[in-house]
């Protein structure tokens, strides 16, 4: 099947995602939406994050896509459930594939969890981690400074670090083994969060397992694209195009990436 797959994210944290699908799936192409003039998600009531989730869903499937991801781990913990059984097409979230690989990775079954106030708040990472292993102990640790910190362009350098490291302070010197980024933007701080923590703890993003379950549900269901057309990328957000081309292109690695402004509803927040 030659149809796009949409990925959906609060900003550009989802593109940590797009990255994985990109080089697990290279034949397939993407259309994606970042909703960075109402980023950051976390702090939102419950009601709002469904809604702009639903407005970003609906505008990928008047583009016709094949799958759905839901690349943002609070949107994830509040509309996945919602979504996956009112659309005919596959729909995936970041939370599970995060929690499984997780708990491949521990040895001592302490787990650390960061993520957005709404994300952490939801509990979604402990409830799928003891859905697997109701012996794993689990420290969640909000952490609201990261994703405003990855959005604004500056996720390197002595600012980003500083914030880093007074985030983190909590976590240092525990007994946690693996840690979970719960978002899908603090892959983007990856490095500063990994030399932090130390060598001593695995940190995990969901995005490799995620691609991996979108490629098993494609083939599965024959859906993979195999044509021999090349395949397309193309960007959507509701904030600066240019600032996002800057972050995607610093992430992906494109040349001339394919930005486009859209609005997607009048109840956007200054």
């Amino acid at each position: 099947m030659k149809q796009p797959i949409g990925i959906i994210d609060s900003g550009v944290g989802g593109l940590t995602v797009a990255k994985e699908v990109m080089r697990q799936l290279p034949n397939e192409s993407i259309l994606y939406v970042g909703d960075t003039a109402r980023c950051p998600y976390g702090p939102r009531p419950v009601h709002e994050v469904q809604r702009f989730t639903w407005q970003m869903t609906n505008y990928l499937l008047s583009k016709q896509i094949k799958m759905l991801i839901i690349a943002c781990n609070t949107a994830t913990a509040v509309t996945l459930h919602e979504i996956r059984s009112r659309l005919t097409i596959p729909v995936i979230g970041v939370i599970h594939p995060g929690a499984r690989t997780a708990l491949k990775t521990t040895k001592n079954g302490h787990i650390g969890v960061i993520g957005t106030v709404g994300t952490i708040r939801s509990k979604a990472y402990v409830h799928a981690l003891k859905e697997i292993n109701r012996n794993v102990k689990i420290v969640s640790l909000p952490c609201p400074k990261f994703v405003p910190l990855v959005e604004s362009g500056e996720y390197q350098g002595s600012i980003a670090k500083k914030i880093v490291a007074e985030t983190l302070m909590p976590l240092k010197g525990s007994s946690i083994d693996t840690l979970i980024l719960g978002c899908t933007h603090y892959p983007l701080l990856g490095p500063l969060i990994s030399n932090y923590m130390g060598p001593n703890v695995s940190v995990i993003s969901s995005g490799e397992e995620t691609a991996r379950e979108a490629s098993t549900i494609l083939s599965y269901h024959g859906m993979l694209n195999e044509s021999d057309e090349p395949p397309t990328y193309q960007f959507f957000t509701t904030g600066s195009a240019p600032l996002f081309a800057k972050i995607a292109t610093d992430w992906l690695h494109i040349n001339n990436i394919d930005v486009t402004t859209i609005h997607l509803g009048k109840d956007i927040r200054s």
